[in-house]
């Protein structure tokens, strides 16, 4: 019983001090944030580089959820005589709900593993360590431009999904179905607000984009400085982001509902 009690107590300690680990880089990055957006170069190469290099696999994914979601929702709403609502169901299931949430999954899985690999081998390779000797904050120089480039690019590759996914649940749902085009986007255009719909994703995208960024960082930086310790700190942040983003997407949609 008492061995019980010390793991269970040693268990504690250690998530105790992960937390505290994790808040103090999270401080760090926030203190040292604008000296890093000063030198604003650094922060656009990382929008380009999370950003744009995920361009097409957000875009290709988007396309196939609108297919998917057009077909879905016309065979769902023809029963009761609203099939012309396809494009406000659609559009409404992008911006306020997989929008944000399928670009945070496809973010972490291809821009957050990226970005804990280059963290994890510049560590391995004692790079961090020369900076420090050398009087560069490793922090300002290299983590927090990759936290802004992050949180920059992650809302714009959601309006790219969304926007997507609507042109792809239109060339389904007209082309197609037969669907009058001029029904599909009014009702899009009267359905959908901007404060409570876009806005909402907008938030979560963001929010988001803190926390796929922030997770992949902090793996990358705290990962044991070898071959196995890197690739289990990637494997890591693919687990841990997505079900930061889900959980968060929960408390966030439960939270704009409610007010």
């Amino acid at each position: 019983m008492i061995a019980l009690a010390t793991r269970i107590g040693a268990s504690v300690r250690l998530a105790l001090t992960d937390v505290g680990a994790s808040a103090r880089l999270f401080l760090a990055l926030l203190a040292r944030s604008p000296q890093a957006l000063v030198r604003f170069v650094l922060v656009r190469e990382q929008v380009f580089y999370l950003g744009n290099r995920s361009l097409s696999i957000i875009g290709v994914s988007g396309l196939f959820v609108g297919f998917v979601l057009a077909l879905q929702g016309y065979y769902t709403l023809q029963r009761y005589g609203s099939a012309e609502a396809v494009g406000l169901l659609v559009a409404l299931s992008l911006v306020r709900e997989l929008g944000p949430v399928v670009t945070a999954l496809l973010f972490a899985g291809r821009a957050g593993t990226s970005l804990t690999a280059e963290i994890g081998l510049m560590k391995a390779g004692e790079q961090l360590t020369a900076m420090e000797m050398m009087a560069v904050d490793p922090v300002q120089r290299v983590l927090a431009p990759r936290f802004w480039g992050g949180f920059i690019a992650m809302p714009l590759l959601a309006a790219v999904f969304s926007a997507v996914g609507i042109i792809g649940g239109w060339l389904v749902a007209v082309p197609l179905i037969g669907i009058d085009s001029g029904a599909f986007w009014s009702q899009m255009q009267g359905g959908v607000e901007v404060f409570a719909d876009v806005g909402n994703g907008v938030v979560k995208s963001l929010v988001f984009g803190v926390t796929v960024t922030f997770v992949a960082l902090l793996q990358g930086y705290t990962c044991s400085p070898t071959p196995e310790g890197v690739s289990a700190a990637t494997t890591r942040t693919v687990v841990l982001s997505s079900l930061a983003v889900l959980g968060l997407d929960f408390m966030l949609t439960a939270m704009m509902f409610s007010i």
